[in-house]
């Protein structure tokens, strides 16, 4: 039995503890601390590229980061853990609030203090008329406060009023919406979707009908790729717009969307895509995130046949769009896979908008399509493709070139129009150049109430800040000496107390002052360790 009581007490007590406000606001600065690495350090589930590049420049440094899960911040155990203990304590810290607040609510303001004059603020005067006439001037005065009429013990009448209850209601508007706003990212995150997909802008289209034509797609805990939303987008043009600088001063997408109904009649509905204004259909999001340039070769075989490709290429400069990439061929009609594994052709290099050379290194310096060309290497032999490992459309597999499997046999800067010969009679074609979007389709049902609460949040914070709690007493009494042929005259006696430090109370309860006795209240006290007692009331 002591044994049940002790485990009870340490769950009780425990609770306590993490139901506090204190721990509260400790988890909350964790939580913020804990998201500092999601911004600082490259996420897997945003930029894979970025993640490896780190792993390339920091070699020592990287490995014990994956192991601490700093390239999967928002989905590691860790910060996973903070989340839920941070919504269990806030959880916790509420209910009891809110049956307090409730309490607060129902109860009466609280009783007139005996002594007033050791209220931080407070005012008395002699004013004419009698303590009826006097208590009404005080009901009119407070109108809108919370008011309890009672009569003491020596006969004289008070009103006890209080104001701003709507404080502790945006202070708890605020975290229940803070506690909103953690369980709708939450539910983001578990029925949400995102994916990347790079569209050419030359009339090419991208539907929605699995995960198998996306790039990139991370997918919530419950999505399996089944059911997303059904829609298809055709990017008909992308249009660059730059300053003579070479900064960027608009990028658009002509591009057209069926969704709904427009998918069983085939109708297309056009749209202007821009940065920061995506395209909201079927519930989804599509944003413009990237661009650029894929330049289109023709290979043609010593037997005649031609094989066209155009593979996007990976800028490497963003301010002049210098790219690299690589556009792979396999020699057709060849069935042996042995030798087919021989003939296969990379075209890899660099891709420059707008040439410019260092002798013979080819640069772009500027990033519109003024003077294209390439800079290329030919490789010829196995590429690696059927090994069974992934590699990037943006490179060939370096280990078959490492091994030998993989050659250089030519090496030549073109521009558009030109070719390269190489040995066995086979030539390369550079054709041209088309511009490509990346874009970004985004699924969260969680979205608006996400913002809701966001709104919440700031209309909760904002009340919790600027209205204030304060107190006010009036007592009135007869004037002593004043005889039965003598005008009546009452004594009112005004105090005052703030629940919250904050400014600007005083100026208010001057300016009651002044209207309850008649006076300017010039002999309002201040506050002082002296009237610390009466805040005991």
């Amino acid at each position: 039995m002591s044994r049940i009581r002790t485990l009870l007490a340490f769950l009780r007590n425990t609770w306590r503890g993490l139901t506090s406000m204190r721990t509260a606001l400790v988890l909350l600065f964790l939580l913020a601390m804990a998201a500092l690495p999601g911004a600082l350090i490259p996420q897997r589930s945003l930029n894979p590229a970025e993640v490896d590049k780190y792993f390339t420049e920091y070699p020592d440094l990287a490995p014990l980061l994956d192991k601490a899960g700093a390239f999967e911040v928002f989905s590691s155990v860790w910060f996973a853990s903070i989340y839920v203990l941070l919504f269990i304590s806030l959880i916790g810290c509420l209910l009891p609030r809110c049956y307090e607040y409730y309490k607060q609510l129902r109860g009466r303001p609280v009783r007139t203090p005996r002594n007033l004059a050791r209220m931080p603020h407070h005012a008395s005067s002699t004013v004419d008329g009698s303590p009826e006439e006097a208590l009404a001037a005080a009901r009119r005065r407070l109108r809108g406060w919370r008011k309890e009429e009672r009569t003491e013990e020596d006969g004289t009448r008070s009103i006890s009023a209080e104001r701003g209850y709507l404080r502790e209601a945006g202070n708890l508007v605020f975290h229940f919406a803070l506690v909103g706003l953690l369980v709708t990212v939450a539910g983001g995150k578990i029925l949400g979707y995102e994916g990347q997909v790079i569209v050419p802008a030359d009339g090419s289209e991208f539907c929605n009908s699995g995960t198998y034509n996306y790039d990139s797609f991370r997918a919530g805990l419950s999505v399996d790729g089944t059911q997303l939303s059904p829609f298809c987008l055709r990017v008909d043009d992308f249009d660059a717009t730059y300053q003579h600088t070479g900064q960027v001063a608009s990028y658009r997408v002509g591009m057209q969307y069926q969704a709904g109904a427009d998918l069983d009649a085939d109708r297309w509905q056009p749209y202007a895509l821009q940065v920061n204004h995506p395209l909201r259909i079927a519930g989804d999001r599509i944003y413009l995130t990237g661009n650029g340039y894929a330049p289109r070769f023709t290979v043609t075989f010593p037997d005649g046949q031609r094989r066209t490709q155009l593979t996007q290429w990976q800028p490497m400069d963003v301010t002049t769009m210098l790219s690299q990439g690589a556009t792979k061929f396999d020699q057709p009609g060849v069935t042996d896979e042995v030798q087919r594994r021989q003939t296969q052709l990379a075209v890899t290099g660099l891709f420059a908008p707008t040439a410019a050379y260092d002798g013979k290194v080819l640069s772009s310096q500027f990033p519109d399509l003024l003077d294209p060309a390439v800079a290329v290497d030919v490789l010829r032999g196995d590429l690696g493709l059927d090994s069974g490992r992934g590699q990037s459309i943006f490179g060939v597999d370096q280990k078959m070139v490492e091994s030998g499997r993989l050659k250089k046999v030519a090496r030549q800067n073109l521009r558009v129009g030109e070719q390269i010969r190489l040995d066995d009679g086979t030539t390369v074609h550079f054709d041209g150049v088309q511009r490509w979007a990346n874009l970004q389709i985004s699924h969260d049902p969680f979205q608006p109430y996400v913002l809701g609460f966001a709104i919440a949040v700031i209309f909760g914070i904002s009340a919790s800040l600027s209205i204030k709690r304060r107190r006010i007493w009036v007592r009135v009494a007869p004037a002593p000496g004043t005889g039965a042929d003598d005008p009546a005259r009452t004594v009112v006696e005004v105090g005052g107390l703030a629940r919250t430090d904050q400014a600007g109370y005083g100026e208010e309860f001057t300016r009651l002052a002044k209207d309850l006795l008649g006076t300017d209240g010039a002999d309002a006290e201040p506050p002082s360790a002296a009237s610390a007692g009466g805040r005991k009331s």
